[in-house]
C-alpha cells in the first residue's frame, strides 16, 4: 500500500472519530503519525494543528446548519485558546520530544479516565 494511501486512511479515521466522539483529531492523529509514520512528536503536533483548519471549517458548517453553536461562548473560548496557543507554541519548542510524548500520553490517559468515570452532578 502506498504511503499516500496510508496517510489518507489515517486522516479518514481521525475525521470519523472526531465527528463521532467530538474529540480533536490530534488525539488520534498524533500517535498514528509518531508510531506508524515515524514522524517526530513536534512535527506531528504541528501537522495536527494545520489539519484542524479544514476539519473545523467543515464541522462548523454542519453544526451551524443544525443551530448547535453558541457563538458568544465560542468567541470567549477562542480568545483564550488563541492566547494559550501562542504561549504553548513557543514553549513546546524547548521541551524534548520524549517529555512532550509523556505529557501528551498523560493527558490522553487522564481524559480517558474522566470520560469513563463521568462527571458528578451538582
Amino acid at each position: 500500500m502506498s504511503s499516500v494511501l496510508i496517510i489518507f486512511i489515517m486522516g479518514l479515521c481521525a475525521g470519523i472519530l472526531s465527528g463521532i466522539l467530538g474529540i480533536g483529531g490530534g488525539v488520534v492523529l498524533i500517535p498514528m503519525m509518531v508510531f506508524v509514520l515515524g514522524i517526530t512528536q513536534h512535527t506531528a503536533q504541528g501537522i495536527s494543528m494545520l489539519v484542524i483548519i479544514p476539519t473545523a471549517i467543515v464541522s462548523v458548517w454542519h453544526f451551524h446548519k443544525d443551530k448547535l453553536i453558541n457563538y458568544q461562548t465560542a468567541l470567549y473560548i477562542a480568545s483564550g485558546a488563541v492566547v494559550g496557543a501562542l504561549i504553548s507554541a513557543n514553549l513546546v519548542q524547548y521541551l524534548p520530544a520524549n517529555e512532550l510524548k509523556r505529557i501528551f500520553g498523560l493527558f490522553v490517559i487522564y481524559s480517558g479516565f474522566r470520560m469513563l468515570l463521568g462527571t458528578r452532578k451538582k
